[in-house]
Parts: structure tokens; C-alpha cells; sequence
């Protein structure tokens, strides 16, 4: 009998079934890929840092809007000189009626009709060519948006948030105020502002002493994390010739010194914006022309010639003249105490009998008269006699008073003391921004 033999199994078959047995092994015994480590898990975060967060394209469709909206077509239009509304409109392929339609809707698109050069309007167009949206930006804060909902237009306003923070800056004075506030990081705005708080107390042409110091507190403004402009000076200090001045803003938005007296008083030391002083006040000096010894019952203030003079109170215009000594002259009368003097104008700017407030233009330096050289003669007289304008005693500024006056006193003592906190933390001559 012959022994039945199991039938042969092909090579071929037989190497494919090996090959298949190991990679099968492969996979059992291949351990997973080691995951990679994410540096957002594994960093440490401290408190109060803010860190980026990235968030993927997939995962931010929970939050867009489920509505489809149209995607506008825009064009961007930049107003030309003595270019107008209907112009840019007809440029851009707009019609009149459109344009009218559009400028009745309400207040905010009428004030379109005020654009000016360089202004930007944004034109927004659907598919068929149809004026969906308009976009004009008003200044950094406001953008006026204009849609059309099919049959009529809509408008609103978009105004993004400012962030005020509080700042502060201090220097000393080595040369100049000027030159020491612009070194500090203070705006020309700012050193001018300054100057007009204690402008009732110091005459910064003819006292400012080199060692003379100041401290301010004040609000700048952010936008979007940027600083955009400055705010208002809640509170300041000014050390000059070794006594101090305070200043610090109420909440009606006026200025007290430290008790809730006002800064603004009756008369102004300076009545201009001066750089340099040729003489100070004397009652006896060498005239610069006739050569004789002859009372100077002033200041002078030498500036550039059309320099603006200010009238230093209210009053009234006693006389506005010319003659060959004083050239262009302006009295000014105030009360029934109280006269002041402007003479060698360039051009008077009032006319006698005129009233005029304190701060108001009366006139420009100049070199009218009896002189060497452009300059202001400013006299300063009380009950008929002569006073130094930067000693005189002035009428005293008026103060607040009861619940006002505490609580003003309790925010003084507060903006003060801050002051003086920084004033020992910030290095000199050096500006604090938040």
C-alpha cells in the first residue's frame, strides 16, 4: 500500500507567507511612536504675565457667526483738494441719487459733506455691483459706518476704547524750563500748559534759576496697547528759588494749590510768551537812547518781532494810540485800582473802550517809538504808582470752600504724596510711563 503524501506546497507561496507572519510580529511588537512634547504644556506660566495663545483655524468655528455674510468688494477713495462728496461718489461709479439718499439718512453721514484733502472714505460693494457698506474714519478713535439693508441706509458710530494710565515726570533746571521738560519726555503742550498753571506765580522769563525743579503727574492715553496722545495733568509741582508751588487738577476740571486755593489770579506776572529779558524792573537806569539816568518803571521782554501780547486781567481798553516815544502803546484798566501798559507794538489789535479778558491778544512785540531793539515795555501800576509786576501783591484768587474744599484737600494730600513716592524712584530728568 502506498503511503498517501501530503501535496507540496509551492515556494513561492511559502516565502509570501513568511514575509506576511513578520510584519504582522512588526506591528505587535513595534512600541507607538513617542509623542512629541508641547512646549505650551510643559512651560510654566507665572501669574500675572500674559502669554499668546494660539488657537487653530478648526476650532474657531464655534465662535464665527453661523450666518453666511456677504463677501463686500471694497474700494478705497482718499479725498483730493477742492474735490467734493459728489465728485468722490462719481469717481467711484455712484450715482447723485445715491449719494443724497445717503447724506439724508441722519446727522453723522450729513457731516460727509465736510470731508477734507487727505481724508479716507471706504466704499463696499456686493456682487451686483450694489453699495452695501461705506466705511469713513473720523479720527483714530471713531469710524463712521453706513450699511444698506436692501431699501434704506443705517448708520453708527465705532469708537474704540482708550485705556488712560498715569504717568509722571521730573527735572531739574540746568539751562532753561524748556529745555529741561523737553529732556524729561514732556510734549511742547505739556511745557505750556506747565507754564500757564504757575504762570500767576512765576514770571518764567525773569525768575527761573538754574536748580529750580518740577514734578508733574498726568494721564496718557493707550490704544490697543499703543500710546496714542496725553491726557490732562492731574497734578504738579514747581520749586522755584527755593519756595514751592503746588497745583492739582479738581474734579470740576480747574486748578488749586494744595488748600483749594485757585491758580488763576486776577493778573498774569508775564503777559508774554517770551525766551530772553533785555532789563528788569528798575527806577533808575541809563536810558539806551538818550543816555541820561531816567526812571524805568517796567519790565522789558525781548522776543521775536509779532510775538502775541496778553492782556495780564479783565478790563477795559483805557487807550490804544501811537506817538513818537511809546510808538504803539495799549493801557488797560482794570477795576478802579489797577492799570497796565504795552508799548512799542508792532500792531494793536483792540481799540479804546473795548473790553478784553485776561489771556486776550491785545497786540504784537515790535520796535514802535523811542528804542534800540524790538521789545515789549510792560508797566504795571497800582492806585497810580509803580509796581514791579513780578512782586506786586495780587488780589487774592479765590478758594473753594465747605464739603468741596475737604474732599479737594484729602485728593491733594493723595496726588502729592504720590509725587513724592516717585519722585524718589525715577531717575531725574526722566519720565515714568505706565
Amino acid at each position: 500500500m502506498k503511503g498517501t503524501s501530503s501535496p507540496r506546497f509551492p515556494r513561492k507561496n511559502l516565502f509570501f507567507i513568511i514575509l506576511i507572519s513578520f510584519a504582522t510580529l512588526g506591528l505587535i511588537a513595534l512600541p507607538p511612536p513617542e509623542q512629541e512634547s508641547d512646549p505650551e504644556t510643559e512651560r510654566k506660566f507665572k501669574i500675572g504675565v500674559a502669554y499668546p495663545v494660539s488657537i487653530s483655524s478648526a476650532s474657531t468655528t464655534a465662535f464665527s457667526n453661523t450666518e453666511e455674510t456677504q463677501k463686500l468688494t471694497w474700494k478705497k477713495h482718499v479725498v483730493e483738494s477742492g474735490e467734493s462728496l459728489a465728485i468722490a461718489f462719481d469717481n467711484i461709479g455712484l450715482d447723485g441719487n445715491t449719494l443724497h439718499t445717503l447724506l439724508e439718512t441722519d446727522k453723522n453721514t450729513k457731516q460727509l459733506e465736510r470731508l477734507r484733502p487727505g481724508n479716507v472714505i471706504e466704499f463696499g460693494f456686493n456682487k451686483e455691483g450694489q453699495l452695501t457698506e461705506l466705511r469713513h474714519p473720523r479720527n483714530y478713535l471713531e469710524t463712521l459706518i453706513v450699511r444698506h439693508n436692501g431699501k434704506s441706509f443705517t448708520s453708527e458710530l465705532d469708537k474704540k476704547k482708550i485705556e488712560t494710565h498715569t504717568n509722571f515726570a521730573h527735572a531739574t533746571i540746568e539751562t532753561s524750563f524748556w529745555s529741561a521738560a523737553d529732556k524729561a519726555g514732556l510734549t511742547a503742550n505739556q511745557i505750556m500748559e506747565i507754564a500757564a498753571l504757575f504762570g500767576w506765580d512765576i514770571d518764567f522769563a525773569l525768575d527761573i534759576r538754574k536748580g529750580d525743579k518740577f514734578e508733574v503727574l498726568f494721564e496718557q492715553h493707550y490704544l490697543d496697547g499703543h500710546p496714542v496722545d496725553r491726557g490732562s495733568i492731574l497734578a504738579a509741582t514747581f520749586t522755584n528759588i527755593g519756595q514751592t508751588f503746588t497745583a492739582v487738577r479738581n474734579e470740576d476740571g480747574k486748578y488749586y494749590d494744595k488748600d483749594g486755593q485757585a491758580m488763576r489770579k486776577a493778573f498774569l506776572r508775564s503777559p508774554v510768551n517770551f525766551r530772553y529779558v533785555s532789563s528788569n524792573f528798575n527806577p533808575r537806569r541809563l536810558h539806551p537812547v538818550t543816555g541820561r539816568v531816567k526812571a524805568h518803571r517796567g519790565t522789558d521782554y525781548v522776543a521775536p518781532v509779532g510775538t502775541p501780547i496778553w492782556a495780564a486781567g479783565d478790563g477795559v481798553v483805557l487807550k490804544s494810540a501811537y506817538n513818537k516815544f511809546n510808538g504803539n502803546y495799549v493801557f488797560i484798566k482794570h477795576s478802579t485800582k489797577y492799570v497796565t501798559k504795552y508799548l512799542h507794538l508792532t500792531k494793536r489789535m483792540v481799540k479804546t473802550g473795548q473790553r478784553v479778558k485776561q489771556g486776550d491778544t491785545i497786540g504784537t512785540l515790535g520796535g514802535t517809538g523811542r528804542v534800540t531793539g524790538p521789545h515789549l515795555h510792560y508797566e504795571f501800576l497800582v492806585n497810580g504808582e509803580h509796581k514791579n509786576p513780578r512782586t506786586v501783591d495780587l488780589p487774592q484768587a479765590n478758594s473753594l470752600s465747605g464739603k468741596e474744599q475737604t474732599a479737594f484737600k484729602q485728593r491733594s494730600k493723595q496726588q502729592l504724596a504720590h509725587i513724592n513716592q516717585l519722585s524718589q524712584l525715577v531717575p531725574n530728568n526722566n519720565i515714568l510711563l505706565n
